[in-house]
Formats: structure tokens, sequence, C-alpha cells
């Protein structure tokens, strides 16, 4: 029997056979566009044709800076289908760490939107700069459509082996440098098949799917890989990621299926009005811990979210908190699993350090090791092959995975912990405040205690003093924080998650000034 490697252009292949007539809807700034997927594969085989007869071998980083378009998604199809490697670059990234990683990558081309070339650094003089709309100015800068249309329509994608890289993502950076983690051919076949599973994402030709996740970001969680595979309606929001322009794209194209980062969703569940969305069947939000008054509010508003749990190291999916078909939990017990990261897809091992509590895992779409770090040098995976998350967790007897708080954001107060995800999870029960993230500050005599940053709701007051009184209510007395910082806005990263790096720098400035009257000491 022959064994077929597991290939990403074989996606691209069943989608133009089996859905030729399906859509592909992309959104811009003047509104939206839409090809058939027979199309998209022809345009794809032009692209990678185009791209081999441009010089782009085996093994070669193509990196791209664009938003979630249909231009993005042919890139995301054929560079990997012709052995070369995309690397997508986080378009909110500082020009410094965009160098970094284009340097890094080691890329030869840079495939860019027009509209966003004024943030990309400058280049090397190897490296080739391909536009996307607008029109090339200078003779070493190629435009896209024009070399998209030099390709062949009928070009054969070669047979290259399954564990080839082909896409090369880098972690946020957060913590120092990003980090680049190549997924491979047959890790990313087998994270479309394991996400698409049931009792997971459960993909189908109904479905009708938008990424509001950025596909620069982990490929947009592999939601579009997946769509192609399953025949779906796929649509590309483009830029638009402010509420009103969500719930609108959601409505317009009767979405089933949509996805992102907590933040954007906060912004829906502010809106005083939203069309309707009851096509939705699914709406996963991760990258950071929800809330139980995060749920609690889509269920108010009838939009079904789940809670996703993934790592760019994983591919990204590990788990998600849906409550199992089987399960008999109700009330407190069902919001319980629904608040938890939920049972890890198949193939993918968890476990827990027994003295730290970390949780750590490995599994056929978990990295073994970062871009250009040798294996066995970087303390970030175990000596015996496990990758370890930087998460405190707890896994349940049933499998259930619960992530308590970051190793790093555990707070060590007089000998006992504080878990700051939990404790913010409290302050936020107090229906004055919009959200609320906590830290560890040095103290003389605990050690660590716990500062809290709160950002209220608009048009509502508070004083340091009510919120520790509600706060004392529901946890325990030693748990209270003995700073409370009222501010305008969290901190995010590039991605939209809470930047804790951030909040500690802010922390630590408070520290090193003098008291001011009100700022709820």
């Amino acid at each position: 029997m022959m064994n077929e490697p597991l290939l990403l252009h074989s996606i691209v292949e069943r989608a133009g056979r089996f859905f030729g007539d399906q859509r592909v809807i992309g959104y811009t700034d003047e509104g939206a566009v839409e090809m058939t997927y027979a199309t998209l594969v022809t345009r794809v085989r032009r692209l990678a044709s185009a791209l081999v007869r441009a010089g782009v071998q085996t093994g070669d980083r193509v990196a791209t800076f664009a938003w979630n378009t249909l231009e993005h998604l042919e890139l995301h199809l054929a560079v990997p289908s012709i052995g070369a490697v995309l690397t997508p670059l986080n378009v909110r990234l500082h020009t410094d760490a965009l160098s970094y990683v284009i340097d890094h990558a080691e890329a030869t081309i840079v495939v860019a939107e027009q509209s966003l070339a004024d943030r990309l650094p400058s280049l090397p003089p190897h490296v080739r700069l391909v536009l996307i709309g607008g029109q090339a100015d200078a003779s070493e800068t190629l435009d896209y459509e024009r070399l998209l249309s030099e390709g062949d329509p009928d070009f054969s994608f070669p047979r290259i082996p399954e564990e080839s890289a082909c896409t090369l993502c880098y972690t946020g950076g957060t913590t120092g440098l990003p980090k680049g983690v190549a997924y491979t051919h047959r890790s990313t076949v087998l994270h479309t098949l394991l996400q698409s599973l049931p009792d997971y994402y459960a993909f189908a030709e109904a479905d009708v799917t938008v990424p509001f996740v950025p596909i620069f970001h982990a490929n947009a969680w592999g939601i579009p890989y997946a769509s192609l595979m399953a025949g779906a309606r796929l649509v590309l929001p483009g830029p638009l990621t402010a509420p009103e322009d969500m719930v609108r794209v959601l409505a317009e194209q009767r979405a089933t299926f949509s996805a992102g980062v907590p933040t954007i969703w906060h912004d829906v569940g502010r809106l005083p009005q939203l069309p309707d969305l009851s096509s939705l069947r699914m709406v996963v939000v991760g990258g950071a811990p929800l809330s139980e008054r995060f749920l609690t509010r889509f269920d108010e508003l009838g939009i079904p979210v789940v809670q996703g749990f993934g790592m760019t190291e994983a591919n990204p999916l590990v788990s998600i908190g849906s409550v199992p078909a089987r399960s008999r939990a109700s009330g407190a017990d069902r919001m319980r699993i629904r608040l938890s990261q939920g049972r890890p897809v198949p193939f993918v091992d968890v476990r827990t350090d027994s003295v730290s509590g970390e949780l750590q895992m490995r599994g056929p779409t978990v990295t073994a090791r970062y871009h250009r770090v040798p294996v066995g040098s970087d303390d970030k995976f175990t000596g015996d092959g496990w990758m370890r998350t930087g998460d405190v967790a707890d896994i349940s007897e049933d499998g259930v995975v619960r992530i308590i708080d970051r190793t790093k954001d555990m707070i060590k107060s007089g000998g006992e912990w504080i878990s700051s995800v939990e404790l913010a999870d409290v302050i936020e029960t107090h229906p004055s405040i919009a959200e609320a993230v906590v830290v560890a500050v040095e103290d003389d005599r605990w050690g660590e205690r716990p500062a809290a940053f709160v950002v209220l709701r608009h048009g509502e007051t508070l004083t340091a003093a009510s919120l520790r009184e509600h706060v004392a209510g529901r946890v325990a007395k030693w748990w209270v924080p003995d700073v409370i910082q009222f501010i305008t806005a969290i901190p995010r990263t590039s991605l939209g998650k809470l930047d804790k790096k951030a909040v500690r720098a802010l922390a630590e400035q408070r520290a090193h000034r003098p008291q001011e009257k009100g700022e709820g000491l």
C-alpha cells in the first residue's frame, strides 16, 4: 500500500473538485468581493506557478503583511503548496520587531497590502517586495495581480515530504523577542481534521465561517483550512473588527461560526442593539480566560460562546470548554465546565508538573522546538519531550483541563498562593466594573500582594473601599487587594490579549511615586 503524504495542497484540490461552486467572500473598506472555490483554486495554481518562476524554491520563506483578505488566503494556500514556507507578519508589531522576524525567518520575499506598506521597516536589499493593490512604483517591487496573471492555471503541485514546514508562525513576543514555530504539512493537516471533529468545531458544508481572529495569528486558528476541507462558505472580514462592522458582517452572511479574542467580543457585548444573529451555532473566544460574567452576558444575547484554549506552539487548538453531550451538569456545575479549557483534542496528551502544577503537553500538532533553536537547548521543553505551557492548571479525573493562572502570574503572599485570574474574575462581578486585571507587587512583610487595575463602565463611579467590601464577601480575606488603581483602559498586546508585562510596569511606576489623593489606595 502506497503511503500518500499529508500535504496542504490536498485540501486545496479537494475544495476545487468537490465544492467548486461554493463561495469565499472577502470584505474590504469598499465592500465585499466574492469568488467561487473553483476560481480560488485556479488563482492559487497561477500564484504557485508564478512564485516558482520568480525563483522561490523549496524551503524559502515568503513573508506576508496583510489582513484577512482573499489575496492573503491565496498566499496561505499557494506558498506551502510549492514547498516554500509562509511566514505571516503581525501588522500590529513595531517596526523593530518586524525587522527582527523578517531577519530571523530569513525571508526572501515580503508580500504586503499597499495600504499597510508604510508600516513595514526598510527591507534588506536581498528581500523582494510584492504589493497587493495599488501600483508598484519601483523597479525592484512586484505587483501581485501582474505576478499572478503570468502563472499557469493548470500548474501541478509538487509532491514533497509531509514533514516539510508549511508555515512559520511567530509568537506575540510579550516576554521578549518573538519566537518562530514551524508547522509541518503533516501537523497542519492533522490539526485541520482534529478541529473539525463533532465535539470541537464540527465544520460542515452547510456552515458559513467568519474568522475575526487575524490570519497572521496561527493561520486564523486554522479555520480557513478547515472551512475549505469541509466545503463551508468562508467569509474573510479584512480589516473590519469594530463591533458594529462585526455584527453587520455576521448578520449579512447568516454566519454559523465565528471566532476571535475576548477584546473584540467584549465590545460586541456592549452594543446597545444587535441585528438578527440567530444563525450562529458557535462562537469560539480564545486568547485569555473568560469570566462567568462574560459568558452570562452572551447567554443573555443568545450568542452561543464557548471558550477556546490553544497556543501558537500547538498549531494552535488544544481544547474548547464545551459541555459534553452526555453531561448531566446544570446550573453552577454547567458553568464551571464552560469556564474550563475542556478536554484536549485526540492525540494531544496533557499532564501537570507534580511540584509547580504547570500544564505540559505533547502530540503530533505540538512543536518540539522553536525555529533556529537546537533541540534540548530551550528550557521550554522537558527532558522527556513535553512542552511547558507556562500555565498552572488542574486536570480532573475525566480529563478536563482548568487553567488556574500563568506560572509567572501566581501571587505568593505570606507563603500562600493567590490566583490573579480568579481574583480578577471576582472583581469583575461588580456591576460598575467593565474589566479588571490583577498582578503582584512586592511587599516587605508578605513578599507579594495583589494589585488590581480596574476599568469602570461608562458613567459609573466607585471607591476602592466599596470594591474591597464587594470582594471581601467572595474570597478569603487575605486575597483582598491592597492596591486598587482605576484606569481608563487595560493595556493590550498586538494580538489583543491582556498585556500583563505592561500592567506590571504600571504597578512599578505607581510604587515609585508619591501617593495621590483619590487613587483608590
